[in-house]
């Protein structure tokens, strides 16, 4: 048992993140229980902006510098695989053609106009913001990339698919639903809990902003694609930690 979980380990982070790991199989029994180790991606990727805090602080960076390589960060982890989930999303969104042409465009691997303006946008303001950023915003960001890709991960076995094929089906197809349910629900328990145990306001503001960004994925995709796909849940993740990244700088600014 133990092995099995090891094995649906390595293929979660092979999957979704650049994190060096032993080859594995993706075999159905190496993926049954994948989603259970996706949102500890995002635990990696807290650790690192924490140390960097520490880091920048220690060697006397500046402010831009800093900010620079906060936004980095989570792209040197996944590779950009959310951020690539966004861009795609954006020209399919964007597009205004039929469900099944909004489809097709997701799944062509050129960028066209608005992935680009999506992408210059989304970056100018990520950095406006975490140019803004202090320790007790930054802790409570810290837990939403978990956070965030806890609800992404519901969304996996949870909602209807867009497609018969692609990633969302080939990550709940064969996995065990119920356990891959309540494992993202214990960690949501587990991220809501600790957030607002290191800062009530600030954790109320990243768990009602969390869950009104989920509300509008939900929402999105069932109107314009008729369930979810894998760029959609990137699309998901980027959209979260944005306008949370956003809603907890604002505030905030009045404590």
């Amino acid at each position: 048992m133990l092995k099995n979980l090891w094995s649906n380990f390595l293929v979660s982070m092979a999957m979704h993140s650049k994190v060096p790991v032993p080859h594995i199989d993706w075999n159905e029994d190496n993926m049954k229980y994948t989603m259970c180790f996706f949102p500890l991606v995002g635990a990696i990727e807290a650790a690192l902006m924490i140390l960097w805090y520490y880091l920048s602080a220690k060697l006397g960076f500046g402010l831009n510098f800093t900010t620079a390589i906060y936004l980095l960060i989570p792209v040197l982890v996944t590779g950009g695989l959310h951020l690539d989930g966004l861009l795609d999303a954006s020209d399919a969104l964007s597009s205004w053609q039929t469900m099944e042409r909004r489809l097709e465009i997701m799944k062509d691997s050129n960028s066209g106009a608005f992935a680009v303006i999506t992408c210059t946008c989304y970056f100018v303001l990520a950095f406006g913001t975490w140019s803004e950023m202090n320790f007790e915003a930054l802790k409570i960001l810290a837990v939403v990339y978990v956070f965030s890709r806890s609800f992404s991960g519901m969304s996996i076995v949870a909602f209807k698919k867009a497609r018969k094929t692609g990633l969302a089906v080939a990550f709940s197809t064969p996995a065990q639903k119920n356990v891959v349910k309540w494992t993202m629900i214990a960690y949501m328990i587990i991220c809501s809990a600790l957030m607002l145990y290191l800062n009530p306001i600030l954790g109320l503001t990243a768990i009602l902003t969390t869950l009104a960004v989920f509300g509008y994925y939900r929402y999105m995709s069932y109107k314009y694609f008729g369930g979810t796909t894998g760029d959609l849940c990137g699309f998901f993740v980027q959209v979260c930690e944005l306008a949370t990244a956003i809603a907890v700088v604002v505030v905030g600014k009045f404590l």
